[in-house]
């Protein structure tokens, strides 16, 4: 390629990436509102009439469960079957949050149940059924937790691959990486920071399975078709896993696609993991587990693959090895 088309390619290059990136982060922070968010209705169908029909007006903001008391409602909360629910009694309306699966939730849901029913002069209990830990009331620290951990996982996958390290090497240099990154993570989002509240070993295993599930495929990518398949993989997690996995706010609240795209990714699923084991005992932990566990799969098979498919395309295989001591002597 001549200088001149190098020079056009990096001028139209630049800004193209720029308005990427403005188009991944900036669009789902201005669109942020719920869609169909999952939000519970409990009590007798005739007194829970009234706040269905005050919850309709939301259009397309709320996907309503009905449960037939509190105790029912609080289960749903705790096992993450929904974000909160609107418990009729004879005290009046209750309102059950769990500002845990996200503090922006449990506010929003604040000020639209709470909200509009003070100002129709009736005021509504608040009942946070699982807070978030007081030290990381706003859940900041759990979201700035997602960009460290994709970039430790492309680091990993990218330096095995730049040291080519292969095959069943590679495979253990990426598992071993992402099991020490797991453990230091836990060691200070939980042991020091202390913003996350449940066990421990099972909070070292996602933010492992999570940073081995990039470095896997960043690996994995650049064996099938060379380096660009860092490159890829790089453009994947950071310029879509990273503003679509609702760390800061929650899938539900991104607009459509993004909030689905972005649990089919690392980031999306790992942030998702991380809330279930660390605060509801791995309630809903199913699907995004094993989202994480199909990219690592993934992308250590397409490691050995790769090394498998090199070395039947190197000329210099086992074979003309042995021959090279026949050619020396002759």
């Amino acid at each position: 390629m001549s200088a001149s088309r190098r020079l056009i390619a990096v001028v139209l290059l630049v800004p193209t990436l720029a308005a990427v990136a403005l188009w991944a982060f900036a669009w789902p922070a201005a669109r942020t509102a719920p869609r169909d968010l999952p939000l519970g209705v409990a009590g007798p169908p005739a007194a829970t009439a009234g706040m269905e029909k005050e919850l309709a007006r939301h259009e397309g903001a709320f996907e309503i469960h009905r449960y037939r008391d509190e105790a029912a409602a609080r289960d749903a909360v705790e096992d993450r079957t929904v974000y909160g629910a609107v418990v009729v009694t004879a005290r009046g309306p209750e309102l059950l949050t769990a500002s845990a699966a996200g503090p922006m939730v449990a506010q929003l849901l604040t000020q639209a149940v709470a909200g509009q029913a003070a100002a129709e002069g009736t005021p509504v209990r608040t009942v946070d059924v699982v807070p978030a830990p007081s030290t990381d009331p706003r859940g900041a620290a759990l979201g700035a937790s997602v960009l460290p951990l994709a970039l430790a996982g492309i680091a990993a996958g990218a330096t095995v691959t730049l040291l080519g390290l292969r095959g069943v090497r590679a495979v253990l240099a990426l598992v071993g990486s992402a099991a020490l990154v797991g453990l230091v993570a836990a060691a200070l989002a939980d042991s020091w920071l202390g913003v996350l509240g449940g066990d421990w070993w099972a909070e070292a295993s996602v933010f492992g399975l999570s940073t081995l599930a990039v470095a896997a495929a960043v690996a994995g990518c650049a064996a099938l078709i060379g380096p660009a398949g860092i490159g890829a993989v790089a453009f994947l997690v950071m310029f879509l896993g990273n503003p679509f996995s609702g760390a800061a706010s929650a899938p539900r609240m991104l607009p459509e696609p993004a909030g689905t795209i972005g649990q089919w990714l690392p980031p999306g699923a790992g942030t998702t993991l991380l809330r279930s084991v660390s605060f509801f005992d791995g309630a809903a932990a199913t699907g995004p587990a094993l989202t994480l566990a199909w990219w690592a799969a993934l992308g250590l098979g397409a490691v050995l693959l790769g090394a498998q498919l090199k070395a039947h395309r190197s000329p210099a295989g086992p074979a003309a090895e042995q021959r090279k001591p026949a050619l020396a002597a002759a």
